[in-house]
């Protein structure tokens, strides 16, 4: 929203009623200049920013995706070890079970 400027009466009376007019567009000329150029310095910070972040959101993104797979990776790798352990230990108390009755069915 532009401001306005206004001059005092004093103004009007010195200079007259046409440069006093002029010199106020031409203030609110300075003023609206400005204030598009701020706005479109604004807009420039801002789609830097913007893009800054994006990078780093790809950029954690990316870093996340490799540590979830090395998870997933050393999570596998250690259910396998205990799926070979447990086998290891089923065999070892299931076999003497099996030769007990083995051997009890041998005797009859």
């Amino acid at each position: 929203m532009p401001v306005t400027v206004k001059l005092s009466q004093r103004f009007y009376e010195v200079l007259g009623e046409e440069v006093t007019k002029e010199l106020v567009y031409w203030f609110n000329a300075v003023d609206a200049t400005y204030r598009a150029d701020l706005r479109e310095l604004n807009e420039l910070n801002f789609s830097r920013f913007d893009a800054k972040l994006e990078q780093r959101l790809a950029q954690l993104d990316a870093k996340w995706e490799i540590r979830s797979a090395e998870l997933r990776a050393d999570l596998l790798a250690r259910i396998s070890s205990s799926e070979s352990r447990m086998v290891k230990w089923t065999f070892a108390f299931w076999a003497p079970t099996a030769i007990g009755i083995v051997a009890l069915l041998l005797r009859r």
